[in-house]
């Protein structure tokens, strides 16, 4: 099997999605980066949940909930198809496009931003930062991939790497010390 482009895919590596979301995005569903969903107009109106995922989340084409991460996945045309078409869907049925050509016409268009997002190795974890500079919404990415195993600052599972020219350091997440607080805060609720 020829898998000749990659989407990305919902991830959830905790429940904080399900947590920090009105709706959280169903693991293993593909994704666009949902930013037609936001009136630059009405940011400053939304509720907490609704300012996370205009923040920082990627929409769920099927339960048009949001997802934190995002993981680029090889995908064959006719998932690209499938997806495409679910898409066309769901902006007709809910944001009531006026026909399913013009919807589909917006699908490809979104689809096809999306794979934009996924040059990068299968199994490469992708995160948005979505603001408001000067009336416009700007999107930021960013890559977390596994470091070399031969670091000299000592073990660090994952880090930020830039996708598009954002200038500033890199923010690193240290998976490990991460584990280690949250097993303290358990110990110290029993």
């Amino acid at each position: 099997m020829v898998f000749p482009l990659k989407l990305p895919r919902a991830i959830r590596l905790d429940p904080s999605d399900t947590l920090v979301f009105r709706r959280a995005a169903e693991p293993g569903e593909w994704l666009v980066t949902g930013s037609f969903l936001f009136d630059p107009a009405r940011i400053e109106g939304l509720d907490a949940k609704g300012r996370v995922a205009f923040r920082s989340g990627f929409l769920g084409i099927g339960s048009f909930g949001w997802s934190t991460l995002a993981v680029v996945t090889e995908a064959s045309e006719d998932e690209r198809e499938a997806a495409v078409a679910q898409l066309a869907a769901q902006l007709v049925d809910k944001l009531g496009a006026p026909d399913l050509a013009s919807a589909r016409a917006a699908a490809e268009g979104e689809i096809a931003f999306a794979a934009s997002l996924c040059d990068h190795p299968a199994q490469t974890l992708l995160a948005l930062h979505r603001s408001l500079e000067d009336g416009e919404i700007r999107e930021r990415f960013r890559t977390l991939t596994p470091r070399a195993s031969h670091d000299s600052e000592g073990f660090r599972a994952f880090e930020f790497l830039e996708v598009e020219g954002e200038e500033g350091p890199a923010e690193e997440v240290d998976l490990l010390n991460l584990s280690k607080t949250q097993d303290l805060r358990k110990t110290l609720a029993s």
